[in-house]
This record gives structure tokens, C-alpha cells and sequence, in this order.
């Protein structure tokens, strides 16, 4: 398996581990060099990374508390001119022209993926041309087979470990990195999956190496006699082939097609791969690293388990109401077992096992609420902590039929009584929410569909600090693209609390734009704040209009379709050197 040339007949390519730094061959020496320089590479990249974060957040929070009482903020509506081209061709861009989230789709049910950004490509880039040359400087190229292989070998195997590690760290739903760097865990995701392939890649070529070595060397039956009879060997290749197995089923259009195959299939392949590395660099100092790489993950998935239990269990349990809305929706009102601390922009995975056994899906938290859970007979709260237990959160998400589970919660809750289903549920989380509005004085929020969810909650946060006095933003606008008027009652009882908030008339706007309305009658606008169309926005327009007047920075944020966020991207794009504008996407993969 990887790394098992180190093992293997170290031939003329020295082995790596297993020997004093004073006994290595100099390839040997030139491997250990270059695995330590990936780990530093690792390492400059967090912590430019980690630098760029606290400039941003230190720029950020003086913003806020500068623009407290500053109903102009003319300052921060101009944009750094270096900043903002920055944003333009590099932060903001997509990998040619426009076309970043909107998918590849063979089907409604398979997508060949999307592409990257130019900054997401230039690192992919940059990362895997560094991985190819450090797999093949300073190998012994010009000399016989029986020299360069043995060299070839070791290297790709030791680097497709060390790889590994942060493949690992990426992968976790928890990832620390996340709410570290406020980096969206689509973006891991998207590192996640190209880690992968460049350490099967280099998997394979040690394999590969190490084959055609044995075979130049004593034929095809001493292969076939080293595979039956080497254990080392058995167990490498069994992790080889394991590997190939997760790269063919990880393809976008398996994945997005079987999401939840894929879920279940992904997670037991790779514990076979592990277990096959480990047996195969058995008695190996290497080992050490797949020792990082089992305590990666098995810290991940105990921290997981451990905050699961803590959220669901107590003396009571958590449960779903699970309510059927017109347009193939559902609400779905989750009442947790403990308390739970709710920022704007958070996501949960769900489980239900009555619907869809151990699995669990990411949902967006739409609204949450506090209630007191005390019971006359219990006297009341003496202490605090007394108080804190019989406070009850209630996390609501709005769902849209689709497939697999969505599927199978809408019929159940559709056959139930009055299209209510009362159901055992858990709730994993929270996750995500990592960015905070606070510090803009314009903020126009776009959403299609089922987006809104992501948005109510900003919207709620901005207009409670607004007439609290808490935050900068003088301008919110909305703009909720549906298809039929009859989906405004997803979020009816939310936005009614909303339009009855202090101050909200001051500050908020609320565009609703109606695709596909069945007469003209429908489209009505219940007042000058809340207004209503047929059609689609003009996306260009619509930010435009904002930038001339806007207060302060401004953040224009999206949730929904790909073909929205690549033309909310685009006019974001066209306006960075004009004011100081940000995009915040929402996106998940």
C-alpha cells in the first residue's frame, strides 16, 4: 500500500524510516527533506491564512464600533483600490468568465460538479504541481531501472502518507479549521476531495514501482508469489485497490446521484484502506503517521459523538413536528432536549430514524426560540443553573421535497393527520456561521427557493441589532425569489415576528419577486416596505441601485441556485473598484 516501498526491498533507494538520520542513503535523506517540507507548506499556508483572518476580523469589529452612532459611514463606502481588485480577479473570480456555482447536470439527479474559482484553481494547481515534484526531483532518472525505481518507489509512497494528515483533517464535518480560519466547509470539501486523488495517485505509482522493480527483476510468478506469501504485500495492495475503489465512487456523478450509498460506502472503504497501511507499514517508524491519521479521526468522530449525546440526551428527548406546506415543502420545528446557543447562518444535520435510520442530512436553521419549560409543581428556579435546564430550544427549518429522505419525510408527514407528523428526532451541530454582518452599513441579502432560510436569520439578527444600536447597518434589503405566492407561507409566522420587530420599517426592505404566478391578481405589495413582482430580478440592476445610495461597506450575500450566485458573483465582480463592496456565499456540496 502507500509508503510500503519503504518496506519493500529498499533496493538502491534506501529506506526512510526504521534508521538513524546518520544511516540514510542520500535519496533517503532527500525524501525525509521533502516530506518535511510539505508538512512546512501545510503550515505557511494556515498561518497566512490564520494572519489574513485576524487582520480581517480586527478591521472589522473597529468598523463596527466606529460606525455605531454614524449614520453616513462615507469613510467605509470607498473602496481600497488594491483590496478591490484583489476581490475582482482573484477572491471573487471564477475560473474563466462567469460560471462558478451553476452545475454541470447530466440529470435533475446527476451533476458532473461545478468548477472553482480562480483562487480555489491556483492552489489546486499550485499544490499538485508541488506534490509532482517532489515525487520526482532528485531522482536518479538517467540510471537503469533497477536504481530510479527503487527511488521512485519510496517517495510516493512516503508522500502519499503525509498527504494523508491534513485529506483527514479536511474531511470532518467538525474540522477545527472551520471555525479557525472562517473557511466554509464547501471549500474543504472541495480541498477534501483533490487531497484524495493526489494520494491515490501517488499510491498507485508506488505501486506501480514496486511491481515493475519485481517483475524486470525476477519475473511475473515471483509477483504472483510475493503477493500470496508476503503479508506486507497483501495488505498493501488490498489498501491500493481500496483506494481506487473510493476514487471511481467519489465521482460527482455517484455521489450526487447516490449521496447516501456513497456516504456509508466512502467511510467503510476507507477504514479498509487504513487498516490495510497499517498492516502493511507494520514494524515501521512510518507508522507514526498513520498514527496521526487514526487519532485525527477518531478525535473527530468522538468529539461528534460526544457533543450528539450532550445536544438529544437529558431528561427528556428531542423530538420533530414535522408540518406539510404548499409547494412540496415542509416545516419542521425541532425541539431539543438541551438548550442551544443559535448564531445566524448556521446549519444542522438532522436525523430521524423513524424515516431514514442512522442517516443524517444538513439543513439550514431558518428561526430558533428559547421557551420556559417550568412546571407549577416544580416550584420555581432558585438557582440559575435551575433556570438555564428548564429553558427549551426549538430550531425550525424549512424542506424541500426532493429525494431519498425528503421523499420519505414528505409522504409520511403528508399521510399523517391534518398533514402533521410528530416524529424522534436528533440534531447534530451546530455547525457553520461563520460570518457576521455586524460591521456593514448595507446589506441586500439574495435567496431562490428554499434559500430563505439561510437568510431569515440574518435579517431577524440585523434588525434587532439595528434598534438595539448594536450594529452598522442602516440598509437591509431582501430580495426572495419564489415561483408561486403560495410559498410565502414557509416562513409566514417567521417574517410576521419580523415585520413586527421595533424600528424594522427604518431599516428593512423586503423585494419578493414570483416567477411563475398563475394571474396578475396574485401579484400584490402589501405595503411600500414590502413589495412584490412577476418575473425575475435584474440581479445588476438590483445591486446597482444599492451602491449608488449604500451607507457604509456593504455585503451582498446569496443562497440559491448556482445560476443566481454566478450572476450575483458577476455584478458583485463589476462594481469592486466603484464602493466597498463584499460577497458572502452560500453554498453546500
Amino acid at each position: 500500500m502507500v509508503a510500503g516501498g519503504v518496506a519493500m526491498e529498499s533496493g538502491s533507494g534506501g529506506s526512510t524510516v526504521g534508521k538513524s538520520l546518520a544511516e540514510l542513503t542520500p535519496d533517503g535523506l532527500e525524501t525525509l527533506k521533502l516530506s518535511f517540507c510539505l508538512f512546512l507548506i501545510f503550515a505557511s499556508i494556515l498561518g497566512t491564512l490564520l494572519v489574513y483572518r485576524v487582520v480581517l476580523h480586527s478591521v472589522r469589529y473597529i468598523r463596527t464600533l466606529t460606525c455605531l452612532n454614524n449614520d453616513t459611514q462615507r469613510y467605509f463606502a470607498k473602496p481600497n483600490l488594491t483590496f478591490a481588485n484583489v476581490k475582482k480577479h482573484l477572491l471573487y473570480a471564477p475560473l474563466f468568465r462567469v460560471r462558478h456555482n451553476r452545475e454541470f447536470q447530466l440529470s435533475t439527479a446527476m451533476s458532473m460538479g461545478n468548477l472553482p474559482t480562480r483562487l480555489h484553481a491556483l492552489l489546486l494547481v499550485g499544490y499538485l504541481g508541488t506534490n509532482i515534484a517532489f515525487c520526482v526531483i532528485s531522482i536518479s532518472w538517467k540510471e537503469r531501472q533497477a536504481v530510479f525505481l527503487p527511488q521512485l518507489r519510496n517517495r510516493t509512497g512516503i508522500l502519499s502518507v503525509v498527504n494523508m494528515i491534513p485529506l483527514f483533517i479536511m474531511g470532518g464535518r467538525n474540522n477545527p479549521l472551520i471555525v479557525i480560519l472562517h473557511i466554509s466547509y464547501d471549500t474543504f470539501n472541495l480541498l477534501h476531495r483533490w487531497l484524495g486523488r493526489v494520494a491515490v495517485l501517488q499510491a498507485v505509482c508506488h505501486t506501480l514501482a514496486w511491481a515493475i522493480l519485481l517483475v524486470n527483476k525476477s519475473g511475473w510468478s515471483a509477483l504472483s508469489a510475493s503477493v500470496s506469501h508476503t503479508p506486507m504485500i497483501l495488505t498493501g495492495l488490498v489498501g491500493v485497490f481500496a483506494l481506487l475503489a473510493i476514487l471511481v465512487q467519489s465521482h460527482s456523478i455517484l455521489r450526487h446521484a447516490f449521496y447516501e450509498t456513497f456516504l456509508h460506502l466512502h467511510i467503510a472503504i476507507v477504514m479498509v484502506a487504513v487498516v490495510g497501511l497499517w498492516l502493511h507499514l507494520k514494524g515501521l517508524r512510518q507508522k507514526k503517521l498513520v498514527v496521526v491519521v487514526v487519532t485525527i479521526w477518531i478525535i473527530q468522530r468522538l468529539w461528534r459523538m460526544t457533543i450528539f449525546m450532550y445536544r438529544n440526551v437529558s431528561k427528556g428527548r428531542s423530538t420533530a413536528v414535522v408540518e406539510v406546506l404548499p409547494g412540496d415543502a415542509m416545516r419542521v420545528r425541532v425541539n431539543m432536549a438541551r438548550p442551544w446557543a443559535f448564531k445566524p447562518g448556521q446549519h444542522m444535520f438532522l436525523y430521524m430514524p423513524s424515516v431514514g435510520l442512522w442517516t443524517s442530512h444538513p439543513f439550514s436553521v431558518a428561526w430558533s426560540g428559547n421557551e420556559d419549560d417550568s412546571n407549577p409543581e416544580k416550584g420555581l428556579a432558585i438557582r440559575q443553573q435551575d433556570a438555564f435546564e428548564r429553558q427549551k430550544t426549538t430550531m425550525s427549518l424549512v424542506i424541500r421535497r426532493r429525494t431519498g429522505f425528503t421523499e420519505s419525510l414528505y409522504r409520511k408527514a403528508e399521510s399523517a393527520v391534518n398533514g402533521r407528523l410528530v416524529v424522534t428526532a436528533y440534531a447534530e451541530g451546530p455547525y457553520g456561521g461563520i460570518h457576521c454582518l455586524h460591521s456593514y452599513g448595507t446589506v441586500l441579502m439574495f435567496a431562490g427557493g428554499v434559500g430563505i432560510t439561510h437568510q431569515v436569520s440574518f435579517v431577524r439578527d440585523l434588525v434587532a441589532g439595528f434598534a438595539n444600536g448594536t450594529v452598522a447597518a442602516r440598509k437591509l434589503v431582501l430580495v426572495w425569489i419564489i415561483q408561486s405566492p403560495e410559498h410565502l407561507e414557509w416562513i409566514r409566522p417567521w417574517m410576521t415576528e419580523i415585520l413586527a420587530m421595533d424600528k424594522r420599517r427604518e431599516v428593512l426592505r423586503i423585494l419578493l419577486f414570483v416567477t411563475r404566478p398563475r394571474s396578475t391578481k396574485e401579484i400584490q405589495s402589501p405595503s411600500a416596505t414590502v413589495q412584490m413582482f412577476p418575473g425575475r430580478p435584474n440581479v445588476e440592476t438590483l445591486i446597482a441601485l444599492e451602491a449608488e445610495n449604500q451607507v457604509g461597506a456593504m455585503a451582498v450575500t446569496v443562497c440559491g441556485t448556482g445560476s443566481l450566485s454566478d450572476d450575483v458573483r458577476r455584478a458583485v465582480r463589476c462594481r469592486q473598484t466603484r464602493s466597498n463592496i463584499d460577497l458572502i456565499e452560500e453554498s453546500f456540496s
